[in-house]
């Protein structure tokens, strides 16, 4: 299945959630926003959002400081 992540292209295999993409790129779900095909969808449906090949995705890492 091919998505693409901040513009770019990547090939996961399926079936495959939200929740456990963020977990395969390795990201903090807690320190991170997603936005699927224009919508931003809440840390809460992650698990029950499935994904599909051609979506496109918007990932923004927050980032702590001073």
């Amino acid at each position: 299945m091919l998505l693409s992540i901040n513009g770019n292209q990547k090939t996961f295999a399926p079936p495959l959630s939200l929740a456990e993409l963020v977990e395969q790129l390795g990201m903090k779900g807690d320190r991170v926003a997603v936005e699927l095909n224009r919508e931003i969808i809440s840390r809460t449906q992650w698990a029950d959002t499935s994904l599909k090949d051609g979506d496109q995705l918007e990932i923004v890492h927050f980032v702590g400081g001073g």
